[in-house]
């Protein structure tokens, strides 16, 4: 009896290369070309390309991820970004969701080591203060938020300044940026806390426009132009050098999307239109992209700007 011959499966779906901006994608490729030794250094040898989390509480839902830069991929150098997602608090009404990230200052060698520190031991030191950091976003009290925001920076600078010493580096070479958002799991609590040490930036996307500048001092964007902000922060402050923090006191509405960004994200976004666009329509829609497809979008491809690139990114439910 002859067999009945069967048909060759089809390819699965793929999104490829991710999607660039202009009409010559980036010099580098898109892929790592070279990888850290363990012999010249086993702290960045261990450090993955990439890495990829999120969460899901509530009305609350969250999309993290963290690439090397194409110049270090090229490079061989280690990704000098960090991100953290953590819940903080005990179960109950005075939950917290964390979201960090982190930049490694360039010029410093254990940057990497120092970064992913900052990310940990925030969430460590913060979870220690969860029910009063919650009750400041209650009751709206920026002055304790920022005097917690401070002693938690300190207490994060000293234990990078100790951990150098005992390792015989200096603690310069640790420097590291840290921005973080603090999320009451409460949908009926709409503030947001954010501290930052250093550079970096944060956005807010509602109602199908950006606010570049939603954590910084001055105006938001210009609703009767309907032009986009182009102004980002350029603090060069770090861990440890500095114990000091910059807070805001945030409020969100339901349906909006906050991006917590390192540099690498935020310089390009606030400097070309495309990109904008892109990130508009792939997290405006009101639909959170799955993981994959998350981690495929914030690697859109904009020239010259090849350093790592990391971004903690909340939805909001629609009411």
């Amino acid at each position: 009896m002859e067999q009945e011959q069967e048909n060759p499966p089809a390819a699965p779906p793929a999104l490829g290369v991710p999607a660039h901006s202009g009409r010559k994608p980036p010099s580098y490729p898109p892929v790592p070309q070279a990888l850290p030794r363990v012999s010249d250094d086993p702290t960045a040898a261990v450090l993955p390309d990439i890495v990829l989390d999120g969460a899901a509480h509530g009305p609350l839902t969250v999309r993290a991820a963290s690439v090397r830069g194409d110049s270090h991929r090229y490079l061989g150098e280690p990704r000098q970004d960090a991100l953290g997602v953590s819940l903080l608090g005990e179960p109950g009404a005075a939950e917290l969701l964390m979201l960090a990230v982190a930049d490694g200052v360039g010029s410093a060698r254990l940057s990497h080591v120092g970064s992913n520190h900052a990310c940990r031991w925030a969430a460590w030191i913060l979870a220690r203060y969860a029910e009063e950091l919650h009750e400041c976003l209650v009751t709206g009290d920026a002055d304790r938020f920022a005097a917690l925001a401070d002693m938690a920076a300190e207490w994060i600078a000293a234990r990078l300044t100790r951990t150098a010493e005992r390792a015989t580096h200096e603690p310069a070479g640790y420097a590291t940026t840290l921005r973080v958002l603090l999320v009451p799991l409460d949908p009926a609590v709409r503030t947001r806390g954010f501290l930052a040490v250093g550079d970096g930036g944060t956005a807010l996307l509602s109602d199908g426009r950006w606010d570049l500048t939603v954590t910084e001092p001055g105006p938001g964007p210009d609703t009767a132009s309907g032009a986009e902000p182009a102004v980002i922060d350029t603090r060069t402050a770090a861990l440890p050098l500095t114990g000091t923090a910059v807070t805001r006191l945030i409020s969100t509405r339901p349906g909006d999307v906050l991006v917590l960004a390192t540099d690498g994200l935020s310089t390009p976004l606030a400097g070309e239109p495309e990109m904008r666009d892109f990130l508009r329509t792939a997290w405006g829609g009101g639909t959170v992209p799955e993981p994959a497809d998350f981690l495929w979008q914030v690697q859109y491809r904009v020239k010259s700007y090849d350093d790592d690139r990391t971004a903690a990114v909340l939805w909001e439910a629609p009411a």
